[in-house]
């Protein structure tokens, strides 16, 4: 049974939506609700199903937008939980904190999943499932935490919320780290990114089918989707060569992941639907910025331009 299937859920199209503008980023500026309206608008001329990464200011506005413009969307709704323990292999550096700084991550990620909870509980015809996390178990992360502590997360969610529960992670550790905590949660979302492993535009949809036959023929009992796979259009060569990345590479990736995940019915959230400054570093093609199918002023790029 697929997941669509599992959950009574129809079928339709998916993407990760951040909305913060150029100026704007979490913890600091966020969005208004007229510019949150703006983007929805946008995006509910192809997506139903959107995948928010935290339960903050910005998640709240979206909420708020979607139940008073009787907007047809369901959310995704996550809970961005930060380091509770050191990450020296973090290969920019990112992963060392001091062991003040742990405890107060750990005592924000409790109140974090409490307020996922209260969101899930408040907004039970919006939002259709949720995230205990992201990227927070993988190798290379610059916000560490144990898979015992995700495990007592997801646990404690599915206790006091009646949404299906998850973990957003790359496909890797679902090979081995995480199979504890695919008994835990209702089903397992992978990210899958070929262009950051160094496959070319030709090599990228095998490669991605490869990932998630993986991780979906470890767990057949167990709905498999895809919470992000994407194709930058910019890169400053850190990390992505700069010749395998353009839009015209974005829109075939984007055309065939589509065309993929229609014919075998998997739930696939496209990443991202707007560039965003804020991500990575300083430098303008920074590749981190440049995975929006629209640019950050909202017009879009080849894949979603009028034919």
């Amino acid at each position: 049974m697929d997941f669509f299937e599992q959950f009574n859920l129809p079928v339709a199209k998916a993407i990760c939506y951040s909305g913060f503008r150029d100026g704007q980023q979490p913890g600091g500026i966020t969005p208004l609700y007229a510019e949150v309206k703006e983007d929805l608008l946008i995006l509910q001329q192809h997506w139903k199903y959107l995948r928010l990464y935290d339960c903050d200011e910005h998640a709240e506005t979206v909420l708020q937008v979607i139940e008073k413009e009787k907007l047809d969307f369901k959310i995704m709704l996550g809970a961005y939980i930060e380091a509770e323990i050191n990450n020296p292999d973090c290969p920019w550096g990112g992963g060392v904190y001091n062991e003040g700084q742990l405890e107060r991550n750990k005592i924000s990620n409790g109140k974090k999943i409490i307020r996922l909870i209260e969101y899930a509980n408040q907004y039970p015809d919006i939002i259709f499932s949720l995230s205990v996390g992201n990227e927070a178990c993988v190798r290379w992360t610059d916000h560490l935490v144990s898979v015992e502590s995700v495990i007592e997360y997801a646990r404690l969610v599915k206790k006091s919320a009646k949404q299906p529960v998850t973990f957003c992670e790359n496909y890797v550790p679902w090979l081995n780290k995480l199979e504890p905590l695919a008994e835990v949660v209702d089903f397992i979302s992978i990210h899958t990114y070929p262009v950051w492993e160094y496959k070319t535009i030709d090599e990228a949809i095998a490669y991605t089918q490869s990932n998630f036959d993986a991780v979906a023929n470890l767990y057949p009992g167990k709905p498999v989707i895809i919470t992000e796979a994407g194709w930058a259009t910019n890169s400053n060569g850190r990390g992505i060569p700069p010749e395998n990345v353009n839009e015209k590479y974005q829109k075939r990736y984007y055309e065939e992941l589509m065309h993929w995940s229609e014919k075998r019915r998997v739930l696939t959230f496209f990443f991202e639907a707007f560039d965003e400054a804020w991500k990575g570093s300083p430098h303008p093609l920074e590749p981190e910025k440049h995975w929006g199918l629209f640019y950050a002023d909202r017009t879009p790029k080849i894949a979603l331009a009028p034919q």
